[in-house]
């Protein structure tokens, strides 16, 4: 196939432009005919054997996809069926281009799950699976609820790590942004005052203008330090294993937020572990896929060493305790699933378990963060009050005397 890069128009005369992978012109035109866009213009990009899904799909959408899908396969309507109503009725242009190869797909004799493997960052590997173990089951209107149920809770996850991290990170900024306009603005207009005064400084005074001369002259290094870092260790993340790895094992140890995140990061293993697990993917398979979703090369390198262990005859709770990533909780229910058989409820426990947790932690680091804060700032505004104000203190009491 060929990677067009077009320019259309949808019925309200907007003009529309993206990516399509098309046999010929007349199959793009064909292609954009179906998601309601008229072809203006168009220019070959690149030669491809099939479309790598490029582009972007919010988790909205394939919460959407997952309901609508669960509703029409639990009604008894045939798949093609469902997806062209929903390719008629979403309102993402890049959403529709996918559902219509989709169909394009599935009416050229694939699978539902091998069609949606040609978009990888769409579709994942585990949501991929899942849909096999529906299409081998007969079970799809569950897989589609249990699947649209599970992107509704990493939705809610997504928000309480945002929280966790974005609250800290807002108030430090603010904090830091103060003390630099002291440092900058108030700090130097005292301490010419002081200066001027002929007395011997006392330390803390001398260090508070020290930290000032710092900021006057070197200010722009001041600002672009942290850009520079932020950017050096983006570069280094994306092209180091061992930097991610590591990067990922630290933020597991940060004071408040990494205890946080841990457990966030075990809820959402253990709530797609289950659903994989309950819908007869193997546990081997399970754990495989888990690398994927954790979304943390520590953690995702306990699973791959617990998958090994596995695959050399230990059980799944020694395996899994051996690791030492996992806490307690976890190695006991994974203990009372492999006793009973029940895996997959076990881990439904744990999640259930760690998602209550990770909203209180969140609330009680919440109200941890702002007194720290509010001390922190405290303690630097009267830092510059007595390094100022005990000079001047000074000289008064000797003009009385």
């Amino acid at each position: 196939m060929v990677m067009y890069a077009y320019q259309s128009m949808d019925a309200n005369g907007n003009t529309i432009r993206g990516n399509m992978d098309a046999t010929n012109l007349s199959d793009l035109e064909m292609r954009l005919k179906r998601v309601d866009l008229d072809l203006i213009d168009c220019k070959v990009q690149s030669q491809k054997t099939f479309s790598m899904g490029k582009g972007k799909v919010s988790r909205k959408d394939l919460i959407n996809f997952c309901f609508h899908m669960e509703q029409m396969t639990g009604s008894g309507v045939p798949i093609l069926e469902g997806l062209s109503d929903l390719r008629d009725s979403s309102d993402s242009p890049r959403f529709r281009e996918v559902v219509a190869d989709l169909i394009e797909n599935i009416e050229n004799g694939s699978q539902m799950s091998e069609a949606m493997a040609r978009y990888p960052t769409i579709f994942n590997r585990a949501f991929t699976s899942l849909i096999t173990a529906a299409e081998h089951s007969g079970k799809m209107s569950e897989i589609f609820k249990n699947l649209s149920e599970g992107l509704k809770w990493q939705d809610e996850l997504a928000a309480q790590t945002k929280k966790i991290v974005m609250y800290p990170a807002f108030v430090g900024t603010i904090v830091l942004g103060v003390t630099f306009f002291l440092m900058i603005y108030l700090v130097p207009q005292l301490t010419g005052f002081i200066k001027n005064m002929g007395q011997e400084l006392p330390l803390h005074t001398k260090a508070l203008i020290f930290v000032s001369d710092i900021c006057i002259r070197f200010w722009y290094v001041i600002l672009a330090t942290p850009i520079l870092i932020y950017v050096g260790s983006v570069i280094l993340l994306k092209n180091s294993a061992q930097a991610r790895y590591r990067a990922d094992e630290y933020i597991l140890r940060i004071w408040m937020v990494g205890p946080v995140l841990h457990k966030i990061i075990l809820a959402r293993f253990a709530t797609f572990f289950a659903l994989m697990y309950a819908s007869g993917i193997t546990v081997l398979e399970c754990i495989r896929l888990s690398e994927d979703i954790v979304n943390n090369e520590a953690v995702a390198d306990s699973l791959k060493r617990a998958g090994q262990m596995i695959s050399e005859g230990q059980g799944v709770t020694a395996a899994f305790q051996n690791t030492g990533m996992f806490p307690p909780l976890v190695i006991r229910m994974l203990k009372v699933g492999e006793t009973t058989g029940a895996l997959d409820t076990a881990l439904r426990n744990v999640a259930y378990f760690y998602n209550r947790e990770v909203k209180e932690m969140i609330e009680k680091v919440q109200a941890m963060i702002e007194p720290i804060m509010t001390v922190v700032l405290g303690l630097i505004l009267g830092w510059i009050m007595i390094s100022v104000l005990g000079p001047i203190y000074d000289t008064i009491s000797k003009i009385k005397t």
